[in-house]
């Protein structure tokens, strides 16, 4: 026992920060083997991917309010010895113009490169680290509901991943329609639709298996599962490896959409920065379960940042 300790202890300390649509979130663990122990985890919500679906680019101000999260973050990083960082970028970063202020700007602050990763490749993170913290048997298809867009990765019986990345995030969908207070029933429509004929085309190119677990990950999913168990406030600790029924899905989605921003900011688990597209990532969630099958979801904390510091060993 005493030798694991050792072990566990002399393990390196790495990090990972994850800059997406609406957050940009630090994870600092010493990882050892599959293990992650963490040290720090938070998030910020810079909505970086703000107006990007109309623009095709950041705005100043959404630069700014992510180089000040990032300057927080470094001032973090500088209480551990990590060994090593990474800096990943997802769906807003690969959809812009103007990626090099972003990338210059951070590279100035941290000292490292930003990755601005595909969609294939943000879905093998997210898959690995959702695993990480879950004991599963049989086959698993993990969906993580991002700002910008929606990942979902599965394995195949060889162990080789298949995924697929559409543009169907809570930001990206509130953007396009979801624009009264609260949505109308024309907007919560023309939202449907535009989830549905996505998660069609996943339908046709993610195989699915009889018995097949449904993990579902990221903000919009926590958030779900916080109001379907009746918290208080936010407890990543109970939250995590919860199991919803879908018909627990369709009650919190219909009530969210019928709440105004300020009864939804109020709602005490919910997240400030989350208020506004919560009804967008619902919608996904939903949907996906609808029209994939499923009539469960499980939902894990664990995720990309997980499986990115786990791949820096």
């Amino acid at each position: 026992m005493v030798e694991a300790n050792l072990v566990s202890e002399l393990a390196p300390i790495f990090a990972a920060i994850d800059c997406g649509t609406n957050a940009i979130r630090l994870l600092i663990a010493r990882v050892d083997g599959d293990q992650v122990t963490e040290f720090v985890r938070e998030m910020r919500t810079v909505r970086l991917g703000e107006g990007v679906d109309t623009t095709g680019e950041f705005s100043a101000a959404a630069l700014d309010r992510t180089f000040s999260a990032t300057r927080e973050y470094a001032a973090l990083l500088n209480n551990y010895d990590v060994k090593k960082i990474r800096f990943i970028a997802t769906s807003a970063s690969r959809d812009v113009t103007n990626r090099d202020a972003f990338s210059t700007g951070i590279k100035e602050i941290l000292g490292v490169e930003p990755e601005v990763i595909s969609g294939n490749e943000e879905a093998e993170l997210s898959y690995r680290g959702a695993l990480s913290g879950l004991e599963i048997k049989g086959s698993v298809l993990v969906a993580d509901i991002g700002g910008g867009s929606t990942e979902f990765v599965t394995a195949l019986a060889d162990g080789s991943l298949i995924s697929h990345s559409v543009n169907i995030g809570c930001v990206r969908l509130t953007e396009r329609h979801l624009h009264s207070d609260p949505p109308t029933q024309l907007e919560i429509g023309s939202t449907i639709s535009d989830i549905d004929n996505q998660i069609e085309i996943i339908k046709q190119n993610v195989p699915i298996n009889t018995g097949t677990t449904f993990i579902g990950l990221a903000g919009s999913v926590t958030t779900i599962a916080a109001m379907a168990m009746g918290l208080s406030e936010y407890n990543a600790e109970k939250i995590h490896g919860t199991l919803l029924e879908i018909e627990q899905v369709e009650a919190v989605t219909g009530e969210l959409l019928t709440l105004t921003h300020k009864q939804r900011a109020d709602l005490g688990f919910m997240h400030p920065g989350r208020a506004d597209v919560i009804g967008g990532g619902a919608l996904v969630l939903r949907e996906s379960m609808r029209i994939l099958g499923f009539d469960k979801v499980l939902v894990s904390e664990k995720d990309l940042l997980d499986g990115a510091v786990l791949k820096l060993q």
